[in-house]
């Protein structure tokens, strides 16, 4: 029996889910709203649905306004939250969340593109959207921003030299890292943005063997944490 509906808000042409993606239609009806093409779809009620991820994109956070889609976005967010129902946002996703929420998105002190570990904390390894994850977490990124915890949420996740990896704000988690991810498409991502590879220093060969060297564990963790967060509708 699966879980509910979902809506995945897809930002990105280049950036989608992954196994986020392929992990939920396994599980729940899935609905697919590619927002970043605005003149073909709209965003649609949220009574028809039990759950909500909001996927990543380059455009920043802060610059929601500058952009229509986002915008619209923005209040079909609001909504969203307000319902109650469950919400995950992946990097961007996330930091738009937490900005809706009353959290700031600043730069991280540093870019982070590859792969790197993430610590839980104590407040992480008892939030249900990680239950039974290791307290070392492998995750891959690509981002410069990050998102602070919004008012009355809890930090989940740390990281060097990214400090705020995850939040949980009621019923709202956002996190900035990708489980999503396998070596194709960080590849894919490398030939979208060579110009991020150059601002930290790394070869798209270096960025795929970081990503290879824990793909089998991202995977297992990323269909643990879809099951965690269908559990949540509940």
């Amino acid at each position: 029996m699966k879980s509910g509906r979902v809506l995945i808000i897809q930002n990105d042409a280049t950036e989608n889910l992954g196994l986020y993606e392929e992990f939920l239609r396994e599980r729940a009806e899935v609905d697919m709203l590619h927002a970043y093409s605005m003149e073909k779809e709209a965003f649609p009620g949220t009574e028809k649905y039990s759950a909500f991820v909001v996927g990543p994109t380059p455009i920043s956070a802060n610059d929601v306004n500058k952009h229509r889609f986002l915008t619209e976005e923005w209040e079909f967010l609001s909504r969203v939250v307000g319902s109650g129902k469950p919400v995950l946002g992946v990097c961007c996703g996330g930091q738009m969340l937490a900005r809706l929420l009353g959290a700031e998105v600043v730069k991280s002190p540093r870019k982070e593109v590859g792969g790197y570990m993430v610590t839980l904390t104590d407040d992480g390894v008892a939030d249900h959207l990680f239950e039974g994850f290791p307290r070392e977490v492998p995750v891959f990124h690509w981002h410069s921003d990050m998102f602070k915890v919004p008012p009355g949420g809890k930090l989940l996740a740390r990281g060097d030299p990214c400090p705020i990896q995850a939040y949980a704000w009621r019923n709202v988690r956002g996190v900035i890292f990708h489980l999503e991810i396998n070596h194709m498409e960080a590849g894919r991502w490398a030939s979208t943005y060579p110009d991020e590879l150059v601002a930290v220093g790394k070869t798209r060969n270096q960025v795929l063997k970081e990503c290879r060297a824990h793909e089998s564990e991202m995977k297992r963790l990323a269909g643990l944490l879809v099951e965690n967060f269908l559990r949540l509708i509940h």
